[in-house]
């Protein structure tokens, strides 16, 4: 475990970016190359036996290269940034103590924001999710708000009135902003301490024309949306894992419970996956873009990222 506030003077590399632009295939590439084990930066990798969903990394990939922070945790239990924090800290530790380089790959940007800078009392929700909610009060009542917020973070749906309506709004706007429950965001708050600084970390992060990344986001939805992701999602189900848990209402496994549900047929569960995904890959990007210190590479400039990392580890 790295001690809060010291100074990690080994080299870390972290390649972010948005859903389905490519990061998979470039961190193994990236991995081979320069000796490198991934740490998933993902908030729905972690989960045990959702597979297809969370668009893992194969068996056989794994086996090629190292993976971290990958099935550690099973659908029913609570992971948030606090917990990824420590996780990373100690991996980042074990890696660097064998002589090989951390590469940190994902698109959950409140989890590496969390590791470089900590969590801190403000929470900025974007503009649309206020509004959104706002609406959806006016349409569905406070009821139907207070049985979401039950559903993802108990902890304050049992603490907060139905009545309650400024913390009922307020509760919902931090998970949807952040995807993490704001007792956990509390929680973290009261036992945080000052995260320690990395003097050689190089961000990266990958792009490339929105219509590129819609058509990929696309492709990767009509091939998700098979039998086999139907038979997974069943079997979680057989297992116990109940439709109403926060991962099962994660993009993808939500729209295939409309379909195994009757609530949808394929075509229009997969019409809303594509919409789904979208809306949350501009979410990712608007989120890394934020973050000045990441330098940004086309997705097709592959000699670019391989160049630029042998700088950085040579200089």
């Amino acid at each position: 475990m790295i001690a809060p506030g010291n100074s990690i003077t080994a080299p870390v590399l972290v390649l972010a970016g948005p859903t389905a632009i490519g990061k998979t295939a470039l961190s193994l590439q990236l991995a081979t190359r320069f000796g490198c084990e991934i740490i998933s930066m993902d908030s729905m990798q972690v989960y045990r036996y959702m597979d297809i969903g969370t668009a893992k990394a194969s068996k056989e990939e794994q086996r090629l290269v190292a993976h971290h922070l990958i099935d550690i945790v099973d659908p029913d239990e609570q992971y948030d940034a606090a917990r990824f924090v420590q996780d990373a800290q100690a991996t980042i530790a074990a890696i660097h103590a064998q002589g090989r380089i951390p590469l940190l790959t994902g698109g959950t940007g409140l989890y590496l924001s969390s590791l470089i800078n900590g969590l801190f009392d403000t929470i900025k929700v974007p503009d649309h999710i206020r509004i959104l909610l706002r609406q959806r009060l006016d349409q569905e009542g406070r009821g139907a708000l207070h049985r979401e917020l039950m559903a993802v973070d108990r902890e304050s749906g049992e603490r907060i009135h139905v009545n309650d309506t400024q913390r009922l709004l307020r509760g919902l706007e931090i998970f949807h902003a952040t995807g993490i429950p704001w007792s956990q965001h509390m929680r973290h708050q009261q036992q945080c301490l000052a995260p320690p600084s990395f003097s050689r970390m190089l961000l990266m992060g990958l792009t490339c024309e929105r219509e590129m990344l819609y058509d990929r986001i696309k492709q990767r939805s009509i091939s998700m949306m098979c039998d086999e992701f139907a038979g997974e999602v069943e079997w979680l189900l057989a297992r116990g894992y109940q439709a109403e848990l926060p991962s099962m209402q994660s993009i993808g496994y939500r729209h295939m419970l409309a379909y195994l549900s009757g609530a949808s047929d394929r075509q229009a569960a997969l019409s809303t996956l594509i919409r789904d995904t979208r809306r949350y890959a501009k979410r990712q990007l608007t989120w890394f873009r934020n973050q000045q210190q990441v330098a940004w590479h086309q997705v097709d400039q592959a000699d670019t990222v391989l160049a630029t990392i042998d700088r950085f580890l040579n200089a």
